[in-house]
């Protein structure tokens, strides 16, 4: 039986490189790879390209992770820029939102992480803060200033959901955003909170089509067995979808 392959849409370097000497360079997230290869997967990176040619991708991959990076541009969500919004990219952002479409679409299963979260509920109709500053719940820091890789707050999880499944009820987690869930886009619901309220997960409503975190497993799953268990249900679902 072959791997189930994952597509990665890559980042990208908005600096001049010093290899290439290009600007808006792609590349990729290697942290994932790993979690994907070590916990039974093919990665497959993807190029940002135009829109328009991101369904042509959907029948290359089993499953679709989308991961960190820059702020989603609130005109997607019908907002104007807040003074705190960070860098955005707005070509990855149209990318990946038709190729999120188009995978859903087509019943394969997606996975998402921090900005991947965030992408998927902005691109499936739903809102967000645009900085936790306008989140009147939110007292926790959710921008760690802790070596990556290690957790620094929990987050509760939903019983029933996907997340309760693979983690139990409460979850250690590591943390690096500033934008969180507003309003949760229709097909969706939240299955997972910090201690203050701050949505930390989300989940298809009537499936486990679409599971995504807020926290970073990819930095974790190394010395994690709750980071990797994320990346080996994604693998586990993937291989339903062949």
């Amino acid at each position: 039986m072959r791997k189930p392959i994952i597509a990665m849409p890559a980042d990208t370097f908005t600096e001049a490189t010093n290899i290439i000497n290009l600007r808006n360079a792609a590349f990729a997230p290697d942290p994932a790879i790993q979690a994907i290869t070590k916990s039974g997967g093919t990665p497959l990176i993807l190029p940002t390209v135009a829109a328009e040619s991101a369904p042509d991708y959907v029948h290359l991959f089993d499953g679709l992770l989308l991961l960190g990076g820059f702020d989603v541009d609130p005109t997607f969500f019908g907002e104007e820029p807040h003074y705190e919004l960070g860098e955005t990219f707005r070509k990855r952002d149209l990318f990946e939102i038709a190729l999120l479409k188009a995978t859903v679409e087509a019943g394969k299963p997606v996975m998402g992480i921090c900005r991947g979260l965030q992408l998927i509920n902005a691109g499936l109709g739903g809102t967000l803060y645009q900085d936790l500053s306008e989140d009147p719940s939110a007292k926790l820091k959710h921008h760690q200033l802790a070596p990556g890789n290690l957790p620094t707050h929990h987050v509760n999880t939903e019983p029933g959901s996907k997340l309760n499944e693979l983690l139990g009820d409460r979850v250690y987690v590591n943390s690096r955003h500033h934008q969180a869930v507003k309003r949760i886009a229709p097909g969706l619901r939240i299955t997972a909170t910090a201690d203050d309220g701050v949505a930390e997960a989300i989940e298809s409503e009537d499936s486990d089509q679409v599971v995504a975190v807020q926290w970073h497993p990819e930095n974790m799953f190394k010395h994690n067995e709750e980071a990797q268990m994320l990346f080996k249900d994604l693998i586990t679902r993937s291989q339903k979808a062949e």
